[in-house]
């Protein structure tokens, strides 16, 4: 393959991704979801990290620790192992996939059964199963790739989306953890890139403003950020990011290079309104990139937060 026709894959992919993300991002917004959750006793906090990690078992503080990456271990440890107290992982499994099930039918209504969404599925799964081909270093992807399939059609879109974002998550960890970042650094940097708020990323993680700010001066230290009082990457710090997200997009693209390029444009197109029609409600600040059709920032370690709550 040439330079140009890698870099031109690694486009597609990371478009593909990014097309199919809010329908899958849905379910951490979802009332419905949020619902369900409070039917098995837990806040939405709690059920996000219950029922993200769900597949693993009835994993320990530190596996989610470990797995989720950049949240604040102390926001992990209100929430895990006590959920386990409040149901199975098997029924915060079934309750993510009730509550993500609701909110698709309620948003799309006959779309959620239309052909468009029955040939989605179908192409979702094709590159899904490629990547359950590859499970090794990817914990939670594996975990998840072991769960069994759902029949309906907007419901195989929706789990083939999951494989794929936690495929794609699983190696841009092992990015971070090759460039030398923790978890709250790789979300400093994210933030410094200025594509979401610093507030936005400490907050959803549960990160303190005094830890925040110890971050922030380790990388000044470390020549990742720019001098100052704004929150900027330094041109060194913006080449490392750069290579950062162009080793995920390259850790991420087996998949999409399975289903090949005509596939893949042909899932982003059909794709794209049930994705457009979700963020609409729920996720707003991906309408811009869907209707823009934008590919910046990788993986995004603003993607997947969880809903705000009282613990």
């Amino acid at each position: 393959m040439t330079p140009d026709a890698d870099r031109d894959s690694l486009a597609l992919a990371r478009e593909t991704w990014r097309t199919l993300e809010p329908y899958h991002g849905a379910v951490y917004f979802s009332p419905e979801a949020a619902d369900r959750y409070g039917e098995l006793g837990v806040d939405p906090r709690a059920g996000y990290f219950a029922s993200r990690s769900a597949a693993l078992g009835a994993a320990s503080a530190d596996l989610v620790i470990a797995t989720f990456y950049n949240f604040n271990p102390r926001l992990v440890r209100r929430a895990i192992p006590a959920a386990w107290e409040a149901a199975t992982p098997q029924r915060f499994t079934t309750a993510r996939l009730d509550g993500i099930d609701a909110t698709l039918r309620r948003i799309l209504g006959a779309k959620a059964s239309s052909p468009e969404m029955t040939r989605a599925a179908e192409l979702a799964r094709t590159a899904a199963e490629a990547a359950a081909g590859h499970p090794q270093g990817r914990p939670l992807f594996a975990a998840h790739a072991a769960l069994p399939w759902p029949s309906a059609p907007h419901l195989v879109l929706w789990h083939a989306q999951t494989l794929l974002r936690e495929f794609r998550g699983d190696g841009h960890l092992g990015a971070l953890m090759t460039a030398g970042l923790s978890g709250i650094e790789a979300l400093v940097t994210h933030a410094a890139a200025g594509d979401v708020g610093a507030e936005v990323l400490r907050d959803s993680r549960g990160w303190e403003p005094q830890q925040w700010d110890e971050a922030v001066l380790s990388l000044r230290g470390r020549g990742w950020l720019d001098d100052g009082p704004r929150l900027a990457l330094s041109e060194a710090g913006a080449r490392r990011r750069t290579e950062i997200e162009h080793t995920t997009d390259r850790l991420a693209a087996l998949p999409y290079l399975a289903l090949g390029p005509a596939a893949c444009a042909e899932l982003c197109s059909l794709v794209r309104p049930f994705s457009l029609a979700v963020a609409e409600e729920l996720l707003p600040w991906a309408v811009g990139r869907l209707t823009a059709g934008s590919t910046r920032n990788g993986h995004g370690e603003g993607t997947g937060q969880p809903p705000k709550a009282t613990p």
